[in-house]
Order: structure tokens, then C-alpha cells, then sequence
């Protein structure tokens, strides 16, 4: 089976105390993987996170939006506008690779990682959130929150 990582959102708008020593972990890690997908959220005018949650930061030209770490050569690198990569395409793509399970990373784990495992899991997929490798903007204590959330929705075992 081959190895895959999915990087969720290590972008440097979503860089604090919290999660500033998750770019330099995953930068290290990214190469241990045959298949690496990379995700990068931007916020489009007259979004819900705009309108709804009054968050204007993630433009696409903006700081914000870039990468906080080198993304490996071979990585994918998927922009989305909502908190999941999960869909249609994505999953295409993954069967076409034969992979069945996928390590994730990145922030924030109590949202977009939980989302995109979440999704993985009710479409098949064995989801590994790695924990060490993952954090919250909002702070540790909503990292381990999301852990434990996690525990619940897609299994202990899932959770390293």
C-alpha cells in the first residue's frame, strides 16, 4: 500500500505561538511519503466565512494564503474555498493511486484537519491524523479538544 500525506492548511495566516513549529515538522516528514497532497484554503468574496463569521483574511493574493513551509517537488497542492479537500476529484484521484489509507496533518485540527478526516473515513479511506504534527491557531486547548472529538469520529486507533 502505498504511503500518503495529506497537509492541511499550513498557511502563514494561520501562524501563532500555538502553531508556529508545525511548518518546520512537516517540512521534515513530507519527504518520507510516496504521495503527498498539500492544501491551501482561500476565502472568496462573499463567503459564509466573510458574511456569516465577519472573516475577511485568506484573499488569494494575500500573505495569508501562502505556504509556511517548502512543499516537496512531487506534493499536490489543492487551493479550496471550504473547510475539506474531500470531494469528487479528490477522491477520483486517490482511487486512481490505489490508496487506501491517509496520514493527516496540519492546522487546525478542530476544523479543516477534523472535516478532511471525517470526510476520508465516510468515504473509505483510513484516516491517521498524526497529532504531533497537527495544531489549532485557537490554542492547545482546542488541539486536544479536536483530538478527542476525533477519537469518537473516526476511532482511537486512528489517532497517533
Amino acid at each position: 500500500m502505498k504511503k500518503c500525506l495529506l497537509i492541511v492548511d499550513v498557511q502563514k495566516g494561520f501562524i501563532n505561538n500555538s502553531t508556529k513549529k508545525i511548518p518546520q515538522k512537516i517540512e521534515k516528514i513530507q519527504n518520507e511519503y510516496e504521495t503527498v497532497f498539500i492544501t491551501k484554503f482561500f476565502n472568496k468574496e462573499n463567503s459564509f466565512f466573510r458574511n456569516l463569521l465577519e472573516w475577511n483574511k485568506f484573499s488569494i493574493n494575500s500573505e495569508d494564503f501562502e505556504l509556511a513551509f517548502t512543499p516537496s517537488p512531487k506534493a499536490i497542492i489543492i487551493s479550496k474555498s471550504i473547510y475539506t479537500c474531500v470531494n469528487k476529484n479528490f477522491l477520483k484521484k486517490i482511487d486512481s493511486l490505489n490508496i487506501k489509507a491517509i496520514d493527516i496533518v496540519g492546522i487546525d485540527t478542530d476544523i479543516c484537519v477534523t472535516k478532511c478526516a471525517v470526510d476520508l473515513f465516510e468515504a473509505g479511506i483510513v484516516p491517521r491524523v498524526l497529532s504531533n504534527f497537527c495544531a489549532s491557531h485557537a490554542g492547545e486547548e482546542a488541539h486536544k479538544f479536536a483530538l478527542k472529538t476525533l477519537a469518537r469520529y473516526i476511532g482511537s486507533k486512528q489517532i497517533v
